[in-house]
Protein backbone atom coordinates (compact mmCIF):
# COMPACT_ATOMS: atom_id res chain seq x y z
CA UNK A 1 0.00 0.00 0.00
CA UNK A 2 1.82 3.10 -0.93
CA UNK A 3 2.30 6.51 1.01
CA UNK A 4 1.28 9.66 -0.20
CA UNK A 5 1.80 12.91 1.11
CA UNK A 6 -0.70 15.33 0.65
CA UNK A 7 -1.16 19.22 1.70
CA UNK A 8 -3.88 20.66 3.00
CA UNK A 9 -3.85 23.95 4.42
CA UNK A 10 -0.30 24.03 4.29
CA UNK A 11 0.08 21.15 6.60
CA UNK A 12 0.90 18.17 4.99
CA UNK A 13 -0.07 14.90 6.25
CA UNK A 14 1.09 10.84 5.09
CA UNK A 15 -1.66 8.86 3.91
CA UNK A 16 -2.05 5.52 2.90
CA UNK A 17 -4.35 3.99 -0.46
CA UNK A 18 -4.57 1.10 -2.96
CA UNK A 19 -2.44 1.22 -5.61
CA UNK A 20 -2.87 2.68 -8.46
CA UNK A 21 -5.60 5.52 -6.53
CA UNK A 22 -2.71 7.98 -5.86
CA UNK A 23 -4.17 9.78 -8.57
CA UNK A 24 -7.75 10.11 -7.12
CA UNK A 25 -6.37 10.77 -3.70
CA UNK A 26 -4.46 13.52 -4.64
CA UNK A 27 -7.37 14.85 -6.48
CA UNK A 28 -9.70 14.63 -3.75
CA UNK A 29 -6.66 15.95 -1.12
CA UNK A 30 -6.80 19.11 -3.73
CA UNK A 31 -10.44 19.19 -3.58
CA UNK A 32 -10.08 19.43 0.16
CA UNK A 33 -7.04 21.90 0.25
CA UNK A 34 -9.15 24.18 -1.55
CA UNK A 35 -11.56 24.52 1.06
CA UNK A 36 -8.58 24.42 3.56
CA UNK A 37 -6.98 27.62 1.86
CA UNK A 38 -10.05 29.86 2.26
CA UNK A 39 -10.55 28.74 5.55
CA UNK A 40 -7.20 29.73 6.63
CA UNK A 41 -7.01 32.92 4.91
CA UNK A 42 -10.00 34.00 7.02
CA UNK A 43 -8.82 32.65 10.14
CA UNK A 44 -5.23 32.66 11.42
CA UNK A 45 -4.66 30.43 14.29
CA UNK A 46 -7.42 27.05 13.04
CA UNK A 47 -6.50 23.85 14.88
CA UNK A 48 -6.03 21.28 12.25
CA UNK A 49 -9.18 19.01 13.60
CA UNK A 50 -11.45 22.39 12.87
CA UNK A 51 -9.81 23.29 9.62
CA UNK A 52 -10.15 19.97 8.59
CA UNK A 53 -13.77 19.54 9.99
CA UNK A 54 -14.96 23.13 8.29
CA UNK A 55 -13.26 22.06 5.00
CA UNK A 56 -14.92 18.80 4.57
CA UNK A 57 -18.37 20.40 5.61
CA UNK A 58 -18.24 22.78 3.12
CA UNK A 59 -17.21 20.18 0.48
CA UNK A 60 -20.05 18.22 1.72
CA UNK A 61 -22.21 21.33 1.07
CA UNK A 62 -20.62 21.96 -2.62
CA UNK A 63 -21.32 18.06 -3.07
CA UNK A 64 -25.58 18.59 -2.00
CA UNK A 65 -25.79 21.49 -4.04
CA UNK A 66 -24.41 19.11 -6.94
CA UNK A 67 -27.00 16.50 -5.79
CA UNK A 68 -29.66 18.48 -6.14
CA UNK A 69 -28.94 19.56 -9.33
CA UNK A 70 -28.52 15.87 -10.38
CA UNK A 71 -32.09 15.01 -9.20
CA UNK A 72 -33.28 17.89 -11.20
CA UNK A 73 -31.62 16.45 -14.20
CA UNK A 74 -32.70 12.81 -14.13
CA UNK A 75 -36.20 14.05 -13.51
CA UNK A 76 -36.27 16.28 -16.20
CA UNK A 77 -34.36 13.32 -17.95
CA UNK A 78 -37.38 10.90 -17.16
CA UNK A 79 -40.19 13.54 -18.13
CA UNK A 80 -38.79 13.97 -21.55
CA UNK A 81 -38.02 10.49 -22.50
CA UNK A 82 -41.56 9.84 -21.20
CA UNK A 83 -42.37 12.67 -23.92
CA UNK A 84 -40.09 11.07 -26.81
CA UNK A 85 -41.71 7.90 -25.76
CA UNK A 86 -45.31 9.51 -26.29
CA UNK A 87 -44.31 11.38 -29.51
CA UNK A 88 -43.30 8.02 -31.14
CA UNK A 89 -46.56 5.90 -30.02
CA UNK A 90 -48.40 9.40 -31.78
CA UNK A 91 -45.90 8.58 -35.02
CA UNK A 92 -46.79 4.84 -34.89
CA UNK A 93 -49.92 5.40 -34.86
CA UNK A 94 -50.26 8.03 -37.77
CA UNK A 95 -48.40 5.74 -40.10
CA UNK A 96 -49.23 5.54 -43.65
CA UNK A 97 -51.49 3.44 -44.98
CA UNK A 98 -50.95 -0.03 -46.23
CA UNK A 99 -49.98 -0.35 -49.81
CA UNK A 100 -49.16 3.65 -50.03
CA UNK A 101 -45.19 2.59 -49.42
CA UNK A 102 -45.45 0.12 -52.20
CA UNK A 103 -47.27 2.68 -54.59
CA UNK A 104 -44.77 4.99 -54.26
CA UNK A 105 -41.76 2.56 -54.41
CA UNK A 106 -43.28 1.75 -57.97
CA UNK A 107 -43.70 5.58 -59.04
CA UNK A 108 -40.39 5.86 -57.95
CA UNK A 109 -39.31 2.83 -60.16
CA UNK A 110 -41.09 3.94 -63.26
CA UNK A 111 -39.74 7.87 -63.26
CA UNK A 112 -36.37 6.12 -62.83
CA UNK A 113 -37.65 4.26 -66.37
CA UNK A 114 -38.70 7.38 -68.09
CA UNK A 115 -34.98 9.34 -66.99
CA UNK A 116 -33.57 6.67 -68.40
CA UNK A 117 -35.54 6.76 -71.78
CA UNK A 118 -34.97 10.43 -71.90
CA UNK A 119 -31.08 9.73 -71.75
CA UNK A 120 -31.29 7.25 -74.19
CA UNK A 121 -33.26 9.54 -76.39
CA UNK A 122 -30.67 12.45 -76.03
CA UNK A 123 -27.65 10.43 -76.12
CA UNK A 124 -28.94 9.09 -79.37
Amino acid sequence: MPDVTITIGNREFEVACQEGEEHFLRAAATMLDTEAQTLVAQIRHLTESRMLLMAGLMLADKTAGIDDNLKLAEKRIAELEAQLAEAQGAAKAARLPEGVVDTMAEIAARAEAIAMAVEEKAAG
